[in-house]
This record gives C-alpha cells, sequence and structure tokens, in this order.
C-alpha cells in the first residue's frame, strides 16, 4: 500500500470518528495502521475508539503501540484520561504532565492536570502548567480563570486578583471573571 493510502484511509478514519460511526472509523484506521506502520495516529484513532467503547484495557494497549511507533504528547494525554478514568490520579497526572512537556498547548492534557489539580490536591504542581501554555497562547481566557482558581485553593489572594484583572484589561465583558473577583 502506498503512503497515499495510508492518507485517505487515516482521513476517513478520523471522519468517521468525528461523526460518531465508531465500526466504520476503526475498519479504516486499521487498514491504514496495515498499509504503514510507521505512523502513531492510526493506532491512537483506534485507542479513541476504544475509549468511548469504555475498553480501557485495549486503549491502553493501543496507546502504548502508538508510544512504540513515535512518542507524542497525543499518546500521553489518551493515557492520562483512562487512568482519570480508572482513578490512578497520581500516574494521570504524570501522564498529562509529560504530554504538556512535548506540547503545552495540549488542551486535554491541560484540562486534565487542572482537573486533578483539584480532586487530589496538586493544583500547586498544576500551575507552573497553566503558566507555561499563558506564555504561549494568553489569550484563552479559561485557562487563565483556572489559573485564578489555582491560586485561589492555595490561598494566594494577589496572584489570583492579578489574573482576573488580566482577563478583565483583555476581556472587559467576561462575567466569569468579574464574578470572582467580586468574591475575592
Amino acid at each position: 500500500m502506498s503512503h497515499l493510502d495510508y492518507e485517505i484511509n487515516k482521513e476517513l478514519g478520523e471522519c468517521y470518528l468525528f461523526m460518531g460511526e465508531l465500526d466504520k472509523a476503526e475498519d479504516y484506521y486499521k487498514k491504514a495502521a496495515g498499509s504503514n506502520g510507521v505512523h502513531p495516529d492510526p493506532y491512537i484513532g483506534l485507542a479513541t475508539i476504544a475509549i468511548q467503547r469504555g475498553e480501557y484495557d485495549s486503549a491502553m494497549a493501543l496507546y502504548k503501540k502508538a508510544h512504540s511507533v513515535e512518542v507524542t504528547d497525543k499518546s500521553f494525554a489518551g493515557m492520562g484520561l483512562i487512568l482519570m478514568e480508572t482513578a490512578k490520579k497520581n500516574e494521570a497526572f504524570e501522564s498529562f504532565s509529560d504530554a504538556l512537556k512535548i506540547n503545552p498547548s495540549n488542551m486535554v492534557a491541560l484540562f486534565g492536570i487542572i482537573r486533578i489539580g483539584h480532586e487530589a490536591e496538586m493544583v500547586d504542581q498544576a500551575v507552573p502548567f497553566l503558566e507555561n501554555f499563558l506564555a504561549i497562547e494568553p489569550e484563552k481566557h479559561e485557562v487563565r480563570y483556572s489559573l485564578a482558581g489555582c491560586f485561589i485553593c492555595m490561598d494566594k489572594k494577589a496572584e489570583a486578583v492579578e489574573q482576573l484583572e488580566m482577563i478583565l484589561e483583555m476581556d472587559p465583558a467576561n462575567a466569569a471573571a468579574k464574578e470572582l473577583l467580586e468574591q475575592i
């Protein structure tokens, strides 16, 4: 099979996955994986399908298979999701951290790390990842808002106020930021 066949099958897999047609998506991802074993994407696609079916063990095996081809932030983020769903919070935090070290803008990993930070009282460890992200994308208000929330949990009110004021500077109509600022 040619590289073109690989690309077509991968694209079709992504389309069907996006439309929620898991069986068709799975067929095309398997064809893509069979046509060209040098890309992690088909395995990541198959893992995503397995997660949606609640098949966490096979999803984890597929992410590991993707890792054996190429280590990417997507597979780390996916493994983090599985670990989070199976209540392995510390391992999930580590997996999300690994994803963010490769790609500080991986939103799945970022929101995973925020959630675990709050649930497992590891907020202080989540903060640097949010700060790294905001250094790249300072306009992402929901991330800055989450950072302010982390600072409040850490009893760092001045830092929280500073973050909320930055949001309101860029977006004066931001109701969530106004409300939180008033609460502080």
